[in-house]
């Protein structure tokens, strides 16, 4: 079980956990449910497109500020996985993510966060979640959770996706997708870990009304940014 992605899968297969983190899972396993149905929701039960107004159901709607000084807000779909939704939003409403660091961001792949260790092999001390795969493809801005290489052991890691990567469809739960601010998420600093990291100052769910963090005008900073970036950035 291992946390990074093997050279032959291209960037395309895992986001599996440390080997510290599988022992981890191994010794609470017995606490994992095995899957009752289909792990997979067909695409004829579950919607594709989403709403793209960020006051229409601000209860679903993520909001990030970073330490690059931007903001992103993500439409969290309890339609495709209802029981990650609830975590997230759990989570965020505890302060759980503010903070925490990017600690792993691959060029041309996504960024990942949600350990408030900054290792990877940390999360929170709910119990992990059963899988909600779904037919939804990871495209640029899709928000999934991160797991080890056993189905059921989401927990509080999530990634988002800078460029489609259709090797993680039906093998990661796919819950939101970014509304506004992919090019704060384009800025995101590289690394595993990134020497200087990116952290998320504060998330909110838009329906608490929670008034924006001040940023440090050196934290603030936008960080450079390829033209290969850039570029993508604009298309979306």
């Amino acid at each position: 079980m291992r946390f990074r992605v093997l050279a032959s899968l291209a960037l395309g297969a895992a986001l599996f956990a440390t080997p510290a983190l599988a022992q981890q899972k191994e010794s609470t396993k017995a606490e994992v449910k095995p899957f009752k149905v289909d792990p997979v929701v067909s695409s004829s039960k579950i919607p594709y497109l989403i709403d793209a107004d960020e006051s229409h159901d601000p209860e679903n709607v993520l909001v990030l500020w970073l330490s690059n000084g931007g903001r992103v807000a993500i439409r969290l779909m309890p339609q495709w996985a209802p029981h990650h939704v609830d975590r997230i939003k759990t989570l965020t409403r505890q302060g759980f993510y503010d903070g925490v660091i990017f600690h792993r961001v691959i060029d041309g792949f996504m960024a990942q966060t949600g350990d408030p260790t900054g290792t990877g092999q940390g999360g929170s001390k709910l119990p992990d979640l059963d899988a909600e795969f779904n037919d939804v493809p990871h495209g640029r801005g899709t928000v999934s959770m991160a797991r080890t290489d056993e189905p059921n052991t989401a927990n509080s890691q999530f990634f988002i996706v800078f460029y489609p990567k259709s090797a993680l469809d039906r093998k990661y739960t796919n819950f939101g997708r970014v509304l506004s601010g992919m090019d704060v998420v384009d800025r995101i600093v590289r690394g595993e870990p990134p020497a200087h990291p990116t952290r998320i100052i504060q998330a909110s769910i838009a329906a608490d009304h929670k008034p924006a963090p001040v940023i440090p005008a050196e934290t603030a900073a936008p960080k450079s940014i390829s033209a290969d970036m850039l570029n993508h950035s604009q298309a979306h």
